[in-house]
């Protein structure tokens, strides 16, 4: 299940900013998968809810966003959606680019600040941004 792998490197990432952040807290990420990632959210989702006990994602929403795999044609232009992996165009039987499933990375994550842990709420939160 390389699913656990991804996760656990996520939350590195993401724990690494929360802190520099000054994060303590975090209370949502979102992941971005694409299908040739051939990463299951749903094991994405229970590796999550394995891993975040007794961590600073204890009680976060995971959210993950799946990206379909698209190509487009390098001879005539044509942009399809396969159902299974292929890398010739239907329309001209030329070679194909992806232009989209091949994702995998945090779009963003949010969080709470140490004061606002503690009851002293003076804004709607702490909200970081991480691309790869």
């Amino acid at each position: 299940m390389h699913e656990l792998g991804i996760v656990q490197s996520m939350m590195e990432m993401v724990e690494e900013s929360a802190v520099a952040n000054r994060i303590v807290k975090v209370t949502r990420v979102k992941l971005v998968v694409g299908q040739l990632t051939l990463a299951q959210p749903d094991l994405l989702q229970f590796a999550f809810a394995t891993l975040t006990p007794g961590t600073i994602f204890e009680g976060a929403e995971l959210e993950v966003e799946e990206r379909p795999l698209v190509l487009r044609c390098c001879s005539c232009g044509a942009t399809f959606a396969p159902e299974y992996i292929q890398y010739a165009c239907p329309t001209c039987g030329e070679r194909c680019e992806v232009t989209s499933g091949k994702e995998l990375y945090v779009d963003f994550f949010e969080g709470d600040t140490e004061e606002e842990e503690h009851g002293n709420k003076s804004g709607d939160g702490a909200a970081a941004t991480s691309r790869q």
